[in-house]
Formats: structure tokens, C-alpha cells, sequence
């Protein structure tokens, strides 16, 4: 039986691996971390979801982080910033690391080989460990760490936010993901503020979707 871990923020990206997932796989869960977040309504966002598609979750605590980087995404007294050219000021650092490691323990133990998280190198802002040098990296020291055959999967790797959006409608999805996720740093559900990097990466991925600037 193929069973498959799957990194849940209850965002879009990651809701749509979850959903691709499902029918990839045979068995399923879901992890989803808990890391003082400014918009940490994306818990119980992940928790309807995973409601709602009848999969396991598993909530772990990781405000850790809090105590070693600061940043935009965990503080609420800093404006966030992106500045072209440069990381934006919501990078957590070491995050993506940490979290899949701890996946991957959490797959283990569940005897699941596969963890799937939504990263991708196309439109993901600047951030160092969404790039796929990076995951395959810790997949091998993954391996060699807990001896284990884990693979790291990362479906979105080279689509932008319009395919994503392309592979949503292909599963019948899309408008399931446009009402139910949230991706806004600032915690507003669906379509969310307009105004956070996240909202305009989905929303205007969404529009040239629509509007067939992207052809598969």
C-alpha cells in the first residue's frame, strides 16, 4: 500500500498537493505545524480541510522558531516587506528544513516512505528552501539519517501560480481551493487582503489563468 505524509498549512499550494495526493495514494495524512504564525487561523483552516476530505491531521508545536529568527511571518509589530531582488522580510529561516525533517520522522513512524509539500522554485519569492537543489539535498540526508527510504515529493516545482491553479481545475477543484484556503499573511481567508506578497502571487496567478494567458 502507497502512503503519503503530506506538509498542510491549509494554504493553496499545499491543499492542492493534498488533493492531488489523494489520488496518487492509497492512505494519507496530513502535518501541519504550529509556529506562532502571524496568521495562524491557516490551522484551522488546514483542520476544516482535512475535515472535509476525511484525512488524518497532526498538529505539532514548533514555536521554537520564534526563539531563534525573527521575521514579518512571526511578528506582528513588523510590516512585511518585499523589496524586488531581495528575500522578503517574511522568510523564516530554516523553516522548510525543519519542517520536513520532522515530517519525515512523523512518516516514519507512520511507515509512510513519501512526504509531500506544496514548494516551488517558479514563484517562490526569493526564498532559499523552496529550491529543488534543497530538497534533494535533505532527501538524501533524510535517508541517511533515520536509514529510511523517504522520497520528498514536490509536485509544484516548476509551475507558477497559474498552473497551479491550471492543475486545481484539472482535478475539479479550483473553486473549492479559491473559497476554502488561505495563503494571506494576514489571515484573511479565500481572496484575502490584496495587499500581503502571498495574496498577490495567488490572485494574480488566478487572473491569468482565467484570462488563458497560460496554456498548458
Amino acid at each position: 500500500m502507497k502512503k503519503a505524509v503530506v506538509v498542510f498549512s491549509g494554504g493553496q499550494d499545499s491543499t492542492t498537493c493534498l488533493l492531488w495526493a489523494m489520488e496518487e495514494f492509497d492512505e494519507v495524512e496530513t502535518v501541519t505545524f504550529l509556529y506562532g504564525q502571524r496568521h495562524k487561523v491557516e490551522v484551522d483552516c488546514a483542520t476544516k480541510i482535512a475535515k472535509d476530505l476525511g484525512v488524518k491531521q497532526k498538529i505539532i508545536q514548533m514555536d521554537v522558531l520564534n526563539q531563534l529568527t525573527s521575521n514579518a511571518l512571526t511578528r506582528n509589530d513588523l510590516q512585511i516587506e518585499a523589496e524586488e531582488g531581495r528575500v522578503p522580510n517574511t522568510f523564516v529561516e530554516g523553516r522548510n528544513h525543519i519542517f520536513l525533517s520532522f515530517a519525515a520522522i512523523y512518516a516514519k513512524t507512520v511507515e509512510a516512505h513519501a512526504v509531500i509539500t506544496g514548494v516551488s522554485e517558479t514563484d517562490f519569492s526569493g526564498y532559499p528552501d523552496c529550491r529543488d537543489e534543497f530538497i534533494r539535498s535533505l532527501n538524501a540526508t533524510l535517508n541517511l539519517a533515520m536509514d529510511y527510504n523517504f522520497e520528498l515529493i514536490t509536485p509544484l516545482m516548476r509551475k507558477d501560480k497559474a498552473e497551479v491553479w491550471e492543475m486545481a481545475d484539472q482535478m475539479g477543484r479550483l473553486e473549492y481551493i479559491k473559497e476554502n484556503t488561505l495563503t494571506c499573511y494576514n489571515g484573511v481567508m479565500a481572496d484575502g487582503c490584496q495587499e500581503c506578497p502571498a495574496c498577490k502571487l495567488r490572485n494574480d496567478g488566478l487572473v491569468r489563468y482565467l484570462q488563458g494567458e497560460h496554456v498548458s
